[in-house]
Protein backbone atom coordinates (compact mmCIF):
# COMPACT_ATOMS: atom_id res chain seq x y z
CA UNK A 1 0.00 0.00 0.00
CA UNK A 2 3.06 2.52 0.84
CA UNK A 3 4.62 1.92 -2.26
CA UNK A 4 1.53 2.26 -4.00
CA UNK A 5 0.89 5.60 -2.48
CA UNK A 6 4.56 6.94 -3.21
CA UNK A 7 3.73 5.56 -6.95
CA UNK A 8 0.40 7.77 -7.37
CA UNK A 9 2.61 10.57 -5.94
CA UNK A 10 5.53 9.73 -8.53
CA UNK A 11 3.13 9.25 -11.18
CA UNK A 12 1.40 12.91 -11.09
CA UNK A 13 4.40 14.63 -10.47
CA UNK A 14 5.77 13.01 -13.91
CA UNK A 15 2.08 13.81 -15.40
CA UNK A 16 2.44 17.41 -14.62
CA UNK A 17 5.92 17.76 -15.50
CA UNK A 18 5.45 16.58 -19.17
CA UNK A 19 6.20 18.17 -21.98
CA UNK A 20 2.39 19.92 -22.18
CA UNK A 21 3.05 21.64 -18.85
CA UNK A 22 4.89 24.83 -18.69
CA UNK A 23 6.52 25.71 -15.67
CA UNK A 24 5.97 29.38 -14.47
CA UNK A 25 8.13 32.39 -12.83
CA UNK A 26 7.23 34.38 -9.72
CA UNK A 27 7.53 37.77 -8.34
CA UNK A 28 7.48 38.71 -4.37
CA UNK A 29 4.97 40.88 -3.67
CA UNK A 30 5.77 43.64 -1.58
CA UNK A 31 4.32 43.63 1.68
CA UNK A 32 1.74 40.69 3.47
CA UNK A 33 -1.95 39.71 4.01
CA UNK A 34 -4.04 37.24 5.13
CA UNK A 35 -6.68 36.96 8.35
CA UNK A 36 -5.99 38.74 11.90
CA UNK A 37 -2.48 37.39 12.23
CA UNK A 38 -1.90 38.15 8.72
CA UNK A 39 1.57 36.97 7.50
CA UNK A 40 1.02 35.64 3.93
CA UNK A 41 3.66 36.23 1.33
CA UNK A 42 1.99 36.85 -1.98
CA UNK A 43 3.61 35.81 -5.45
CA UNK A 44 2.44 36.78 -8.80
CA UNK A 45 3.11 35.18 -11.91
CA UNK A 46 2.41 36.89 -15.32
CA UNK A 47 1.18 33.96 -17.72
CA UNK A 48 1.24 36.00 -20.97
CA UNK A 49 4.04 34.45 -22.16
CA UNK A 50 2.89 30.84 -21.91
CA UNK A 51 0.13 31.47 -24.89
CA UNK A 52 -2.64 30.01 -25.59
CA UNK A 53 -5.25 29.00 -23.11
CA UNK A 54 -4.69 26.71 -19.75
CA UNK A 55 -7.08 24.37 -18.01
CA UNK A 56 -4.95 22.87 -14.85
CA UNK A 57 -2.38 24.25 -12.59
CA UNK A 58 -0.25 22.55 -10.58
CA UNK A 59 2.03 23.04 -7.25
CA UNK A 60 4.62 20.68 -6.42
CA UNK A 61 6.13 20.83 -3.15
CA UNK A 62 10.21 20.48 -3.60
CA UNK A 63 10.96 21.10 -0.01
CA UNK A 64 12.88 18.17 1.13
CA UNK A 65 12.46 18.37 4.23
CA UNK A 66 13.71 21.59 5.07
CA UNK A 67 11.89 25.34 6.42
CA UNK A 68 8.69 25.47 7.66
CA UNK A 69 7.40 23.58 10.01
CA UNK A 70 6.87 19.78 11.35
CA UNK A 71 3.84 17.79 11.74
CA UNK A 72 0.28 18.50 10.00
CA UNK A 73 2.09 21.62 9.07
CA UNK A 74 4.92 20.27 6.66
CA UNK A 75 5.49 21.17 3.33
CA UNK A 76 4.57 24.13 1.31
CA UNK A 77 1.26 26.32 3.29
CA UNK A 78 -1.23 27.01 0.52
CA UNK A 79 -3.12 30.04 1.76
CA UNK A 80 -4.90 30.87 -1.74
CA UNK A 81 -4.70 30.61 -5.30
CA UNK A 82 -6.46 33.00 -7.84
CA UNK A 83 -6.07 33.79 -11.27
CA UNK A 84 -6.71 37.62 -12.13
CA UNK A 85 -6.32 40.52 -15.12
CA UNK A 86 -5.49 42.95 -12.54
CA UNK A 87 -1.73 43.54 -12.30
CA UNK A 88 -1.26 44.08 -7.75
CA UNK A 89 2.19 45.49 -6.84
CA UNK A 90 1.37 44.55 -3.11
CA UNK A 91 0.13 41.74 -0.94
CA UNK A 92 -2.73 43.96 0.28
CA UNK A 93 -3.96 44.25 -3.81
CA UNK A 94 -3.81 40.87 -4.30
CA UNK A 95 -5.27 39.81 -0.80
CA UNK A 96 -8.76 42.08 -2.11
CA UNK A 97 -8.93 40.88 -5.62
CA UNK A 98 -11.87 38.72 -6.37
CA UNK A 99 -10.53 36.05 -8.68
CA UNK A 100 -11.81 34.48 -11.69
CA UNK A 101 -14.70 31.77 -11.06
CA UNK A 102 -12.66 29.04 -12.63
CA UNK A 103 -12.00 27.20 -9.20
CA UNK A 104 -13.97 23.88 -8.25
CA UNK A 105 -12.91 24.17 -4.90
CA UNK A 106 -14.91 20.80 -4.02
CA UNK A 107 -14.06 18.28 -6.54
CA UNK A 108 -11.64 20.07 -8.90
CA UNK A 109 -8.88 19.21 -6.77
CA UNK A 110 -6.26 16.41 -7.74
CA UNK A 111 -3.82 15.78 -3.77
CA UNK A 112 -1.26 13.46 -3.26
CA UNK A 113 -0.32 14.69 -0.08
CA UNK A 114 3.58 14.33 1.25
CA UNK A 115 5.16 12.96 4.16
CA UNK A 116 5.06 14.62 7.35
CA UNK A 117 8.34 15.69 9.71
CA UNK A 118 8.44 14.11 12.94
CA UNK A 119 6.37 14.14 15.11
CA UNK A 120 3.61 13.18 12.71
CA UNK A 121 -0.06 14.04 13.22
CA UNK A 122 -3.24 11.89 12.27
CA UNK A 123 -3.28 14.09 8.61
CA UNK A 124 -1.62 17.10 7.50
CA UNK A 125 -3.69 20.13 8.05
CA UNK A 126 -6.11 21.32 5.69
CA UNK A 127 -7.13 18.46 4.95
CA UNK A 128 -10.44 15.97 4.66
CA UNK A 129 -11.07 12.63 6.91
CA UNK A 130 -8.32 10.96 5.19
CA UNK A 131 -5.41 13.33 4.80
CA UNK A 132 -6.19 12.64 0.97
CA UNK A 133 -8.35 15.40 0.06
CA UNK A 134 -8.81 18.91 0.40
CA UNK A 135 -10.99 20.55 3.26
CA UNK A 136 -12.23 24.01 1.51
CA UNK A 137 -14.11 24.50 4.71
CA UNK A 138 -10.78 25.09 6.58
CA UNK A 139 -8.69 25.85 3.36
CA UNK A 140 -10.55 28.38 1.94
CA UNK A 141 -8.59 28.60 -1.46
CA UNK A 142 -10.46 31.33 -2.51
CA UNK A 143 -9.53 33.69 -0.52
CA UNK A 144 -6.11 35.27 1.29
CA UNK A 145 -7.28 34.62 4.72
CA UNK A 146 -4.75 32.15 6.15
CA UNK A 147 -3.94 33.09 9.93
CA UNK A 148 -0.27 32.51 10.40
CA UNK A 149 0.03 30.31 13.11
CA UNK A 150 0.91 26.90 14.10
CA UNK A 151 -1.51 26.93 17.48
CA UNK A 152 -4.47 24.49 17.62
CA UNK A 153 -7.04 26.32 17.84
CA UNK A 154 -5.97 28.86 15.75
CA UNK A 155 -4.32 28.20 12.54
CA UNK A 156 -7.04 28.41 9.52
CA UNK A 157 -7.53 29.45 6.11
CA UNK A 158 -4.67 27.01 4.58
CA UNK A 159 -3.57 23.79 3.66
CA UNK A 160 -0.40 22.06 3.94
CA UNK A 161 0.50 19.89 1.37
CA UNK A 162 3.29 17.91 3.46
CA UNK A 163 6.91 17.45 2.14
CA UNK A 164 6.98 16.29 -2.04
CA UNK A 165 3.59 16.85 -2.23
CA UNK A 166 1.29 17.36 -5.10
CA UNK A 167 -1.57 19.89 -5.49
CA UNK A 168 -3.52 20.11 -8.69
CA UNK A 169 -6.29 22.37 -9.65
CA UNK A 170 -8.67 21.76 -12.72
CA UNK A 171 -10.49 24.41 -13.93
CA UNK A 172 -13.87 24.58 -15.11
CA UNK A 173 -13.17 26.35 -18.34
CA UNK A 174 -10.32 27.04 -20.60
CA UNK A 175 -8.63 30.34 -19.58
CA UNK A 176 -6.71 32.83 -22.19
CA UNK A 177 -3.25 33.36 -20.94
CA UNK A 178 -3.22 37.00 -22.48
CA UNK A 179 -2.78 39.14 -19.69
CA UNK A 180 -3.72 37.11 -17.73
CA UNK A 181 -1.79 36.67 -13.69
CA UNK A 182 -1.81 33.70 -11.20
CA UNK A 183 -1.17 34.96 -7.41
CA UNK A 184 -0.42 32.26 -5.11
CA UNK A 185 -0.17 32.53 -0.86
CA UNK A 186 2.61 31.41 1.54
CA UNK A 187 1.40 31.42 4.96
CA UNK A 188 4.33 32.54 7.17
CA UNK A 189 6.18 33.67 4.40
CA UNK A 190 9.23 31.45 5.03
CA UNK A 191 10.29 30.85 1.12
CA UNK A 192 8.71 27.68 0.51
CA UNK A 193 7.29 29.13 -2.83
CA UNK A 194 11.02 28.90 -3.27
CA UNK A 195 11.45 24.95 -2.28
CA UNK A 196 8.28 24.52 -4.59
CA UNK A 197 7.56 24.23 -8.47
CA UNK A 198 4.16 25.22 -10.17
CA UNK A 199 3.38 24.57 -13.82
CA UNK A 200 0.62 25.23 -16.01
CA UNK A 201 -1.01 22.96 -18.93
CA UNK A 202 -3.85 22.70 -21.54
CA UNK A 203 -5.18 19.68 -19.98
CA UNK A 204 -6.58 18.55 -16.85
CA UNK A 205 -4.66 16.30 -14.18
CA UNK A 206 -6.06 13.30 -14.11
CA UNK A 207 -8.06 12.33 -10.95
CA UNK A 208 -7.10 9.73 -8.16
CA UNK A 209 -8.64 6.64 -9.45
CA UNK A 210 -6.73 6.84 -12.89
CA UNK A 211 -3.71 7.28 -11.06
CA UNK A 212 -4.28 4.59 -8.76
CA UNK A 213 -4.61 2.39 -11.77
CA UNK A 214 -1.20 3.92 -13.11
CA UNK A 215 0.44 3.14 -9.60
CA UNK A 216 -0.88 -0.67 -9.71
CA UNK A 217 0.26 -1.37 -13.10
CA UNK A 218 3.67 0.36 -12.20
CA UNK A 219 3.68 -1.90 -9.05
CA UNK A 220 3.06 -4.99 -11.22
CA UNK A 221 6.09 -3.76 -14.12
CA UNK A 222 8.37 -3.35 -10.79
CA UNK A 223 7.35 -6.83 -9.53
CA UNK A 224 8.11 -8.42 -13.27
CA UNK A 225 11.06 -6.62 -13.68
CA UNK A 226 12.46 -7.96 -10.48
CA UNK A 227 11.67 -11.71 -11.12
CA UNK A 228 13.13 -11.12 -14.79
CA UNK A 229 16.17 -10.17 -12.70
CA UNK A 230 16.68 -13.75 -10.68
Amino acid sequence: MRIAHLLVGAALAALVHSAAATPVTFTKLTGVTGGTLAATAVYQADLSGVGGSILSITINDNSGGLGGSPGQFSGFDLDAIILSTTNCATAACAGGLVGMSVFDFISGIVFSPGTQRPPADAKLFGTGPGGNTVDNAVATLGVFDGESTTAIPGAFGFISIGDDGVIAFNLTALVDTTGLFLYIGEVGDNGEVAASSVTVGPGRVPEPATLALLAIALVGLAVALRRKKK
